[in-house]
């Protein structure tokens, strides 16, 4: 069974933070009405064909953006499409994409660049959650680490032109929003685990998948760092905990403890991701963390470190060198 989830880096600080965004955060007061109208603007969401990544590009289309589904099954992504046309009117555009293959990667995001020169905003949806310790990518990385974390950072790397001519002219635009979790705070991050191996197979798949949201975390704030100059707005937003099937891998004390924790519908999950990715108030935070249902708040206080940032991405740039 591997070990428990571990409680790394508990402090008073933590341990409000994790109470705060996940039983005590009120009610929403921003909703989808707030939107603007998004006409001639090309958005991307990942793992956009069910739970939080199909409500997400259910509101976009609702709000007239040209929406790429990016998933690795064409059958779902064509059920969900037909779903949303009845529901909208509007019809999204299946992007073949499995971020558990490099491959599939880099040819996803050559298929969309010979399509489209500009891309407003792209949403880093796509994750797994406590799949069976078994699971690796078919490049031989942890299951949960190289799907939420390192395929999103060679998606986002490989379609940075199209996100910075955007932002050029657009500047509202250019925006990446890379989902993580109020379970970043605990994550005792080990880079002797992002690779399929011994040490990994002992790790408990709770905190393999804490150590992935720090990886979005750290990674969305790094990419603000390097790449804010140039017009990116990258932020990191914790949508809640939702009742999605995101955990539908997870199994035993795992599966029981999904049950439990996500009690908040994903409805008012997908609020903070749209008010993060199109509403003007949140042009100024580039690099910055927020909580449901959009809400700023502060990540632990390593997502932010630059040192920190700087050894995640050179770590992710070696393992797409020979790409």
């Amino acid at each position: 069974m591997g070990i428990p989830l571990s409680l790394g880096k508990v402090t008073p600080r933590t341990i409000w933070a994790v109470l705060q965004q996940s039983y005590l955060c009120g009610r929403p007061t921003w909703s989808e009405r707030d939107m603007p109208d998004l006409s001639g603007q090309v958005v991307i969401v990942t793992g956009g064909n069910s739970g939080l990544g199909k409500e997400t590009v259910r509101a976009l289309l609702q709000h007239n953006a040209k929406v790429y589904m990016a998933c690795r099954s064409e059958t779902r992504a064509k059920t969900a499409i037909s779903d949303l046309l009845l529901l909208t009117g509007k019809e999204a555009i299946f992007l073949e994409l499995d971020l558990s293959s490099l491959l599939s990667v880099k040819t996803a995001a050559e298929d969309f660049l010979s399509k489209e020169n500009e891309l407003h905003i792209l949403y880093n949806n796509a994750g797994i959650m406590v799949p069976p310790i078994e699971l690796a990518t078919l490049d031989g990385y942890d299951g949960t680490f190289g799907c939420n974390v390192l395929g999103h950072f060679y998606f986002t790397k490989l379609l940075l032109p199209a996100l910075v001519a955007a932002a050029a002219s657009n500047p509202t635009t250019g925006r990446v929003l890379n989902l993580t979790s109020v379970i970043h705070y605990v994550a005792i991050p080990n880079y002797n685990t992002f690779k399929d191996g011994p040490t990994r197979r002992r790790m408990y798949p709770t905190d393999l998948y804490s150590q992935s949201k720090w990886g979005n975390a750290v990674f969305s704030a790094e990419l603000a760092r390097r790449y804010g100059d140039k017009g990116i707005i990258s932020i990191a937003v914790n949508p809640g905990n939702l009742r999605t099937n995101l955990s539908k891998d997870a199994f035993g004390i795992a599966y029981l403890g999904t049950k439990i924790l996500m009690i908040w519908p994903v409805e008012w999950g997908v609020l903070g991701q749209l008010w993060a990715g199109t509403s003007s108030e949140a042009k100024p935070l580039n690099g910055k963390y927020v909580a449901p249902w959009g809400r700023v708040r502060k990540a632990r206080e390593d997502v932010t470190d630059p040192q920190t940032g700087a050894e995640l991405w050179t770590w992710l740039e070696e393992q797409i060198q020979s790409l």
